[in-house]
């Protein structure tokens, strides 16, 4: 995990300005920075890069990484690296690191463009191949690993963060005002919809996407990967065991690593999985670090106490408070470069510091397994929708009935039959849209709509959450708030070999008895603790917005209603009473919690420019 940042174009770039950069990109990468230029006729080449060491600690496999004319800076990690490199032993290479960089870099001189076909891992990374005058920007399947890149008439600039490529350019990036009302109106699962960031000129390679850059500033972009789902004959047996293999097998590869590992901790399924995982089938010494909320709603210390004693693992409990929680924000957009998108990742953002100051380098997250195994109250619906035909429809409606239905809040999802009636039911996703644009002081209506992956309502709305809605700000939050503190995430139901198998599983198996993941959980029997594999009642990682800001401190108050560009998008009257309102409803709390992001955002970027 690094930071990686540079151009391509007709331009020199000083060294002030690369010394600058670096800087910037230290918490990144603070075990050591470097750089490499090329000049080839009258176009410059730029790669920047700052290293914090996982795989191969020795100076000799820091980068930028050069063999045979190609240069390369790497963001992420090649879980298969070692099963790679016994290949091409096989066929007489020799290294001279044990690391995942030169494993990346003899595939690329074997297999050029094609090499990603062959990686299992996250990565963003950038070759300069000087034979053949090309820029090779690439970026893994699921797009764990970000890259931005910005088009001007010089060249193009790239990086792992927006902060870098406004310092290597030395150019005033622009606000996208209709990204800044989409986020405040329909809320975090819209800002994938649309191939745009909160600046008009930033732009962010896609998932499974390459960026080809010739000499001549001429680029290529193509996607080397696409998701499907496929359902495939298998018994349920077959559909847990290989769960069970398939996550095993991730978990193998992603427990390498020169330095020590981190568990976040939550009370559901996912994450206590992959910890026991750790503990149980590899004896790996497991460190674990939860978040506890004393909001009914979203506590779920029985739960992670379970894990805990089940375990026996060293394990860090972070309790929430309302104490400088805004300055905290504050200082989390700034480093974002944007708003944070939901509450979870202010709270993610206290388990990365508490990480960092037990001196840990990596942390796993539980990312994706909802996407994958169903995991959403409204999945439990669509699942029914699918088995409409089913000769066991009055079963699975009457597990239904005396199980999920009990915990559903949601009124549309209090209906099971609710995509009987219409199949196209999407309200909930930017739920009370249309109120929320009201609060805007001009209107913003952007109607919701979907890729189309399957024919199958529930595996297409899985595939969108995956690719579209959910799990990309997911993983842009927890790769910023992570790397803020020098920390690398790993995801290991984000593996490709799982993701194809979970995608082939016939749709009857993945809700039964009133569970929903039931495969995942029937896979982890004797190796998760009954009580939360058991456990119906899905409360999430997250927290009420009660729990971590204190609307009664009247600094607070005069914090959010001072003078501001902010109001120059939303009403502050209605913002005052929503404010006054004691109890919340869930979409009206990540609502507030949305405009005190914006209000923070704006201000930021009026003070840069002021600065400039």
């Amino acid at each position: 995990m690094c930071g990686i940042a540079g151009f391509i174009g007709k331009k020199n770039i000083h060294q002030g300005i690369i010394d600058r950069t670096l800087g910037l990109m230290k918490n990144r990468g603070p075990d050591a920075q470097d750089w490499v230029s090329f000049q080839q006729g009258d176009t410059c080449i730029f790669m920047l890069h700052s290293r914090l060491a996982i795989i191969d600690l020795d100076d000799r496999a820091n980068q930028p990484f050069s063999l045979n004319a190609c240069a390369l800076i790497f963001n992420g990690e090649i879980y298969n690296y070692r099963e790679l490199r016994q290949q091409l032993e096989s066929q007489g290479v020799h290294f001279k690191t044990a690391s995942d960089t030169e494993v990346l870099l003899r595939m690329y001189l074997k297999y050029g463009e094609k090499c990603v076909d062959y990686f299992e891992g996250m990565w963003s990374f950038a070759i300069y191949d000087q034979e053949k005058h090309k820029l090779f920007l690439s970026r893994d399947r699921f797009a764990e690993k970000p890259l931005y890149y910005f088009e001007t008439n010089e060249g193009i600039y790239f990086g792992s963060e927006i902060k870098f490529i406004k310092s290597l350019s030395e150019q005033r990036l622009t606000i996208n005002q209709r990204q800044v009302r989409r986020y405040l109106v329909n809320g975090y699962k819209s800002l994938y919809k649309q191939q745009e960031t909160f600046y008009n000129e930033i732009q962010e390679l896609s998932y499974a996407t390459n960026l080809v850059v010739e000499n001549s500033l001429k680029k290529r972009i193509f996607r080397y990967w696409q998701p499907n789902f496929e359902s495939k004959q298998m018994s349920l047996e077959e559909a847990i065991e290989g769960t069970r293999y398939h996550l095993l097998e991730s978990m193998k590869i992603r427990l390498r690593a020169d330095v020590p590992l981190a568990f976040c901790l939550s009370g559901g399924v996912d994450s206590a999985a992959l910890t026991s995982i750790a503990a149980k089938k590899f004896n790996y010494n497991v460190a674990t670090f939860s978040i506890i909320d004393s909001d009914e709603r979203y506590n779920e210390y029985e739960n992670v106490k379970s894990t805990i004693d089940d375990l026996g693992c060293q394990h860090t409990l972070i309790e929430l408070s309302k104490e400088g929680t805004l300055k905290k924000l504050t200082e989390l957009v700034a480093y974002h470069d944007s708003p944070i998108s939901t509450i979870t990742y202010l709270v993610h953002s206290f388990l990365s510091e508490a990480i960092s100051e037990k001196g840990f380098k990596v942390a796993f997250s539980g990312t994706a397994a909802d996407e994958l195994f169903t995991g959403y109250y409204d999945h439990f619906n669509l699942h029914l929708y699918e088995m409409r035909h089913h000769a066991q429809y009055a079963d699975y409606l009457k597990s239904w009935k005396a199980h999920t239905g009990q915990f559903v809040r949601n009124p549309h999802f209090k209906n099971p039959e609710l995509y009987f009636d219409n199949p196209k039911f999407r309200e909930h996703i930017y739920l009370n849209c249309n109120e929320f644009a009201e609060y805007l002081n001009e209107g913003f209506n952007e109607a919701f709509y979907e890729e189309s992956y399957s024919n199958e309502l529930l595996r297409g709305r899985m595939l969108n959450e995956m690719f579209h809605e959910t799990v990309p700000v997911a993983l842009h939050e927890d790769d910023l708030n992570s790397m803020k503190y020098s920390v690398e995430n790993r995801s290991p139901f984000l593996d490709s070999r799982l993701c194809a198998f979970a995608y082939s599983i016939p749709t009857e198996y993945l809700i039964q008895d009133g569970y929903g993941k039931y495969v995942l959980r029937e896979s982890m029997k004797g190796i998760l603790n009954d009580q939360v594999r058991l456990d119906r009642k899905k409360k999430g990682f997250n927290a009420s917005i009660h729990s971590v800001i204190n609307f009664k401190d009247s600094k607070n108050l005069d914090y959010l209603f001072n003078e501001s560009p902010v109001f120059d998008l939303v009403d502050k009257s209605m913002i005052e009473n929503l404010v006054s309102t004691d109890l919340l409803a869930n979409s009206y709390s990540k609502f507030l919690f949305n405009f005190i992001n914006v209000k923070i955002f704006l201000e930021h970027q009026m003070k840069e420019a002021i600065e400039v």
